[in-house]
Parts: structure tokens; C-alpha cells; sequence
């Protein structure tokens, strides 16, 4: 039995009215309430495009689901790299479309 913060003892009631104190949510609660940034680079890439997705507060297990399936919808491959999805070749506009569909807000950054 964890030990409670409000060092109450009670154990047991014998109060058909008793209702002990909730202890507040220790981990934080993330809202997709900020922006994601959307770019595309082909700088030291050898040409080729790698759509970029930055900005994430959420843990980095919710990031790489979020990788998982936006890689699967654009049927190509992709990484995570301090907690920014990189994503290959140009998918700007499915991606956009997916991530405002799950409730983020995406800024285009870049051309």
C-alpha cells in the first residue's frame, strides 16, 4: 500500500458515509493545445526530401505511436530524433490532414 502525502492513517471506516481524500494525479496531463511545426529538408540529405514534424510536449511513447501510424498512412519509412518526427520524402499534405484530424494544431513552416 503506497503511503498516502496527507499522512492520514486511516485504514478502515466503519462510517457508511466515509469517503476518504482522493490524492491528486501525479503525472501531468498533456492537451495537443500547442503548435506542431510542419517543414520539409533536403539539406544534407543527398537530395532527397524528409518531411520534418517538431514541437511535441507529450511523452515519447505517445510520440513514437504517432510516428508509427503516420508512417504507416504514408506507407514510407521515418525516425524520431529528439522528440521530432522525421518523416521520408514530401507527405506535407497527408500528414497536415491526419494531425488536424487528431486534434493538433500544425503550423506549415518554410516554403
Amino acid at each position: 500500500m503506497k503511503p498516502s502525502k496527507n499522512n492520514s492513517s486511516i485504514v478502515y471506516s466503519t462510517d457508511p458515509d466515509f469517503k476518504p481524500e482522493e490524492e491528486p494525479s501525479e503525472q501531468p496531463v498533456y492537451t495537443k493545445s500547442h503548435e506542431l511545426r510542419l517543414s520539409l529538408d533536403r539539406k544534407q540529405r543527398a537530395g532527397k526530401s524528409v518531411t520534418i514534424i517538431e514541437g511535441f510536449r507529450e511523452p515519447i511513447e505517445d510520440i513514437e505511436a504517432l510516428a508509427k501510424k503516420l508512417k504507416s498512412k504514408c506507407a514510407t519509412g521515418g525516425t524520431i530524433k529528439n522528440r521530432v518526427i522525421e518523416i521520408q520524402g514530401d507527405h506535407r499534405a497527408k500528414i497536415e490532414a491526419e494531425l488536424t484530424s487528431l486534434g493538433y494544431k500544425v503550423k506549415r513552416v518554410g516554403g
